[in-house]
């Protein structure tokens, strides 16, 4: 074999080592977006549940507040296993909408807030906001970094072959980009 013939082979293989190399990092970053996003799935899911416990534990008190109520009903009974991944991101902006009413609602009611029911559930709620927030941090940064490899040369040559697409970044609600309004 010449030396011409061997070096071509080696300069082939060289290349093909870097494409699986690549390749593979792409499917590792694209599965790790993926899990990051059934972290979100998953605090969605707690917070989901919880919604019975709320409406239960606030249903006495809040009669006037009913329409709240009834909305996050609704929203608990749809079939939340059969969502495909921006259904749950829009049923996730109704939740925070309804909960943000609720919330002003505790406002009205010093006996709610008091209520031993009420503080566990509301320091639970409080801690799966958290781990929710923090689930989508963890989302984001997946994503950034993936399409980071996605869009950068050559990692771009490799993702436009083999099918890898961009991924959207998991957004706030329009409301809550707004200002928070504090009166004392």
């Amino acid at each position: 074999m010449n030396q011409v013939a061997l070096g071509v082979l080696i300069g082939v293989g060289v290349l093909l080592l870097l494409i699986i190399v690549m390749y593979n990092s792409l499917v590792s970053k694209r599965n790790t977006v993926r899990m990051t996003f059934a972290g979100i799935d998953v605090q969605l899911k707690k917070r989901y549940d919880l919604i019975p416990s709320l409406v239960e534990t606030v249903k006495g008190y809040m009669q006037h507040e009913r329409d709240l109520l009834v909305r996050l009903v609704e929203l608990r009974n749809i079939p939340y296993g059969r969502m495909n991944g921006q259904q749950k991101q829009e049923l996730d902006k109704g939740v925070g909408q309804v909960m943000d009413g609720i919330r002003v609602a505790f406002e009205r009611y010093p006996d709610l807030k008091a209520s031993t029911n009420m503080l566990h559930l509301q320091r639970t709620l409080t801690e799966t906001e958290e781990q929710l927030s923090a689930a989508r941090r963890s989302y984001n940064a997946a994503v950034m970094q993936y399409n980071n490899s996605t869009q950068s040369f050559p990692g771009n040559m490799i993702a436009g072959m083999f099918g890898f697409r961009q991924e959207m970044f998991y957004e706030a609600r329009s409301e809550e980009r707004e200002n928070v309004s504090i009166n004392f």
